[in-house]
């Protein structure tokens, strides 16, 4: 590679975005006071970046915009530039993405915004082409346009963006409203059922015509509401709308059907489109939500479904130390001697390559049959090419095909007179030899920055699949992630969690000079990650460990006044908004899961002051969970949960032994949204024993491993068959 000919401050920054920014001829500054500095002592704009490694249209605009020596001029000239990672700084994101979606009706990143120089915001967008076009401004326009008002009319921009500050507080608050309480779980679980019902597709599953995302809060919802209302047809259509949905997209574009994961989502209605980035936070909760269909279905396809998505991470997105890297981008070069990246070009085939390797004659088909016939049929694959050119505005995919799967098992075996398990292993092969040949193709950019929060859920994803699937090594390489958050992402010193670790030269890991402190999020994902974790394992450390945490965070991020948890801890003044999430979207917002970890911390620790904090969190939410609840569904689910009361099940018995592996084996295998699991194996100085007095009152009866299923730590009669447990868990 040629010498850069620009180098600016972020080449000394760990964050993969960041760096990928470090040679634009802008000058570049980082969040931090230096720049804040700048911009005050030179009076100057800030004009602030804020986007992701694997964004593509990031990719777009820096390519166009921030590579451009002119339009890096301007910037230069008349702003302080500041780059942000937003998966680093969800904080700043949130600020800022919380005015541009205000003052705009849209988000997305990029995002640009030009604050002054105490950093409030008066303008902003998102992606911007660098020269005016028939129906949009350019970027060069938007800069000398704004730097123009900066010196003609600097008072009136002072004085709109003080205006706009205040108006941002007064919509973002979220507080009690006087002496309000939990809102009903019944209305308000009935309500967003039917929103959800209503904008279910019949056709394909999900919740939209297009562009269509996996959504697991929406799916994990409808488990639930299921599970609490098994015998009518409400519920029984909950579970057909999820089932369905997970099946479409496990045959859809969106699942890597050779290289395994999901992609980010659908840019059409079939599933068949994806946009291809892959992110660690989707295969995490995917992989726990295909682990809630198997135990509640059975079918085997859903656990299939599970062990890919856990091997594509295993093998993609894990590091050499225990820890889960950031994402996989969509673009990468068709060859290695391509000069310009394509979306999709890493997973996508032409029918002639197909053929190629694919060659061999079916023997036991109708005459004349190959390999790629077959496989052809069964994916979709057409000569030139199967996607949309609606679905592909810059011509990317042209001539190429995505694989979606178009025929059941038993339609493309009869199609070719073949048994179905014989089939099953044909297109296995298949799929094998176009792995080895994909593999020598350029692959696309891994984002190696560790995140606590997106660790947490990629944990709770592996111990979830362990226990469901009787699977001990997915157990393990949980225990292996949550051992290098410990290692790497906390401070024994403080207590507190950091937000983001980064692989180094020789695999190592390290640190940036000043560690960014974890968010709510991250402390509610790991929290939940460890319940988990303990639940499938059952060492207690990780147990201690999760309530250590649930106590910090009360105390970094509780509002005493208006109650539920802040996204941030107070105190830093470069953040103008101190906000509370109020959307469940690609992941859940924290106050939601929060719900159910402070009840389970509850269960396991004896404090019910953490039950009347989940209360008085659910009354900060409840008049939106009473009039949209379908923009919060996993806080509605975990409302059902609050009023159920969450059911205590103690196995008295040897962990090694073969009685109490047969109960726990019972207790994994059953989906049941309102229960925690507990060993109570006679140690009387175990962590759980000087937690739960009432747990020395158990006994297993007749030697044999014993259940108890409890309530606020009153049991009921013991139970030694494994067959009437799972009727009760049922």
């Amino acid at each position: 590679p040629s010498v850069p000919r620009h180098t600016n401050r972020l080449i000394n920054e760990k964050s993969p975005y960041l760096l990928q920014h470090a040679h634009n001829p802008v000058d570049w500054y980082p969040w931090g006071q230096e720049a804040f500095d700048k911009a005050k002592t030179e009076n100057k704009l800030i004009f602030l970046s804020v986007g992701y490694s694997t964004c593509h249209w990031c990719h777009v605009m820096e390519e166009e915009s921030f590579k451009s020596k002119e339009i890096g001029e301007i910037m230069n000239e008349h702003f302080v530039c500041i780059k942000v990672d937003r998966e680093e700084r969800p904080d700043v994101d949130k600020v800022y993405m919380t005015f541009v979606q205000a003052t705009s009706g849209g988000g997305g990143w990029p995002m640009s915004v030009w604050l002054t120089p105490d950093l409030k915001p008066f303008a902003g967008g998102t992606y911007f082409p660098p020269e005016d076009g028939v129906h949009r401004v350019g970027f060069r326009t938007v800069l000398l346009r704004i730097a123009e008002q900066w010196k003609e009319n600097k008072d009136a921009l002072l004085e709109s963006s003080q205006r706009i500050l205040e108006a941002l507080r007064h919509t973002s608050d979220i507080c009690v409203q006087g002496q309000e309480s939990p809102p009903p779980p019944k209305e308000v679980m009935d309500t967003c059922f039917q929103q959800l019902s209503r904008s279910y597709d019949e056709d394909y599953g999900g919740f939209s015509k297009s562009p269509k995302f996996p959504t697991p809060v929406n799916l994990n919802f409808l488990f639930t509401y299921w599970a609490l209302h098994r015998k009518t047809p409400e519920g029984a259509r909950a579970l057909q709308m999820a089932l369905h949905t997970l099946k479409m997209m496990a045959h859809g574009g969106i699942h890597d059907h050779v290289g395994q994961g999901f992609h980010r989502y659908s840019t059409d209605q079939h599933w068949h489109v994806p946009h291809f980035e892959k992110m660690l936070y989707d295969q995490g909760q995917l992989a726990t939500i295909y682990s809630r269909a198997f135990q509640i279905s059975g079918d085997e396809f859903f656990a299939d479904v599970v062990r890919d998505i856990l091997l594509y991470v295993s093998r993609d997105l894990s590091d050499q130390v225990g820890g889960f890297y950031s994402a996989e981008d969509a673009d990468s070069y068709p060859t290695t001697t391509s000069e310009e990246k394509r979306e999709g070009a890493f997973c996508v085939w032409a029918a002639e390559e197909l053929r190629a390797l694919l060659p061999d004659p079916v023997e036991e088909a109708t005459e004349g049959t190959t390999l790629g016939d077959v496989f052809m049929h069964h994916y979709g694959v057409e000569e030139a090419g199967n996607v949309d050119p609606m679905k592909d505005p810059h011509q990317e995919l042209k001539g190429k095909n995505i694989l979606i799967a178009r025929c059941s098992l038993e339609l493309t075996a009869a199609r070719f007179g073949l048994e179905p398990g014989r089939l099953s292993a044909l297109l296995w092969e298949c799929r094998q030899r176009l792995s080895s040949a994909r593999a020598q193709r350029p692959r696309p950019h891994l984002d190696t920055k560790m995140l606590a929060a997106w660790n947490g859920l990629m944990i709770s994803g592996f111990a979830q699949a362990g226990a469901a699937l009787a699977e001990q090594g997915y157990v393990s390489r949980a225990a292996q992630a949550a051992a290098f958050l410990r290692t790497h992402l906390f401070d024994t010193n403080s207590g507190r969690l950091l937000r983001s670790c980064y692989r180094g030269k020789d695999n190592s890991v390290e640190q940036s000079a000043v560690p960014i402190q974890g968010f709510l999020e991250d402390y509610v994902f790991v929290i939940q990650a460890l319940f988990d974790l303990y639940e499938a394992s059952l060492e207690q450390g990780w147990l201690e460990w999760a309530l250590h945490l649930q106590h910090m965070q009360d105390k970094l991020f509780w509002d005493p006044k208006g109650f539920a948890y802040f996204s941030t801890e107070a105190g830093d003044p470069s953040l103008l908004l101190r906000l509370k999430d109020d959307q469940d979207g690609a992941e859940p917002t924290p106050n939601s899961v929060t719900v159910t970890n402070l009840l389970r911390a509850a269960c396991y620790s004896g404090h019910m002051d953490w039950v009347e904090k989940a209360g008085k969190l659910l009354a900060a939410f409840s008049e939106r969970l009473q009039k949209i609840p379908i923009t919060l569904p996993e806080m509605v689910r975990a409302t059902a949960v609050f009023h159920h009361t969450l059911k205590q099940v103690v196995i008295c018995g040897d962990p090694e032994g073969e009685d109490t592996k047969e109960m726990l084996h019972c207790v994994h295998s059953v989906f049941s949204p309102n229960k925690v699991l507990m060993v109570a194996d006679g140690d009387s100085a175990g962590f759980l024993y000087r937690q739960l007095p009432f747990l020395a009152s158990l006994e297993r009866k007749d030697g044999k491993a014993t259940a108890y299923i409890c309530s606020n730590f009153t049991c009921s009669l013991p139970v030694t068959s494994v067959q009437e447990l799972r009727g009760i868990l049922s």
